[in-house]
């Protein structure tokens, strides 16, 4: 009996900013990337819901060690918000609880968006992958269990209204990391006394990187072998917002070997900035990323994370 045999992983090492389309969990995202790329090392930077779409960066080989920075980074959302019907998951996945009468102005819903920009707090939905016990709480949530959650600080950076055909109000937000859109538009919703879901939810943006980079899956899936490897961007595309300091072959040999290198001067970066800095660094001589470290104010250079030598 003839067997089918696999090809063997190979290293890839880079960024791939996929659109995600609707229906698809990241995790089936990147299972389907990382198999046509035939990669050995892969990961995502931070969940889309199914029913959500667009930017998902998607790390390959040494850029899964740097996917932690881009988690923190703040990301931009086109979402649908839907007034008078609230769901038990916040958005279109859940079942219906209650449907009110919507009878709102745009004025009043100018005015209460005003109440949700800068520092809020939020407290995460249920039906989220926060764990209480090593279980996700949504896992509690499909058993029935509502457990008490504690808000959490978010910054809302910008929060435009796009669009009002009622009942549906299209927002742009712009926000910190840990912000749930679902959350946002029900209590926007709640403030407007009929409550709200969401039903639409595009992410246009996850710190530099934005949506206009990025593929579709199809034509992902229909490009040659060698375009796809091409479509990549270098590991240090998720680093981009960091301060670039290069180091001589000597300096660079010893960060690679882990050493604390002393007296260095980054440029763009003040003393008084802050107690420390993290920078990404490069070999001077060929510009080739070596990993990511902290600046003290005493000029000390701390590797934390180092790409493999053999993926220079």
């Amino acid at each position: 009996m003839n067997r089918l045999v696999k090809s063997k992983r190979v290293p890839v090492h880079g960024v791939l900013l996929l659109d995600k389309p609707e229906g698809l969990s990241s995790t089936q995202a990147l299972s389907v990337a990382k198999r046509l790329l035939n990669a050995e090392k892969a990961g995502h930077t931070g969940t889309l819901d199914p029913f959500a779409t667009g930017l998902l960066p998607l790390c390959f080989g040494e850029a899964t060690k740097f996917a932690q920075d881009l988690l923190n980074a703040d990301k931009t959302y086109v979402a649908t918000v839907h007034l008078g019907v609230t769901t038990t998951t916040a958005d279109t996945e859940g079942d219906i609880t209650e449907t009110k009468t919507v009878a709102v102005t745009r004025e009043q819903i100018e005015k209460v968006l005003q109440q949700f920009r800068g520092a809020i707090t939020q407290i995460p939905p249920m039906h989220s992958a926060l764990k209480r016990d090593g279980k996700p709480l949504y896992e509690y949530a499909r058993e029935g269990v509502v457990l008490e959650r504690e808000a959490r600080e978010i910054v809302i950076y910008e929060l435009e209204l796009l669009e009002f055909a009622s009942p549906d109000v299209k927002i742009r937000v712009r926000c910190s990391k840990g912000t749930y859109i679902r959350v946002l538009g029900e209590d926007i919703g709640h403030a407007l006394g009929c409550g709200a879901h969401l039903t639409a939810l595009r992410r246009t943006s996850v710190g530099t990187l934005d949506l206009l980079q990025s593929i579709s899956l199809p034509s992902f899936t229909a490009l040659t072998d060698v375009a796809r490897m091409q479509s990549l961007l270098p590991v240090d595309a998720l680093l981009a917002d960091l301060p670039e300091l290069r180091l001589t072959e000597e300096l660079a040999q010893r960060f690679m070997h882990g050493q604390r290198i002393p007296g260095v001067v980054c440029v763009g970066v003040q003393s008084t900035d802050e107690t420390t800095v993290l920078v990404r660094v490069y070999r001077a001589v060929d510009a080739a990323l070596l990993g990511v470290a902290l600046l003290d104010v005493r000029g000390v250079l701390s590797p934390q994370r180092l790409v493999s030598v053999s993926a220079i």
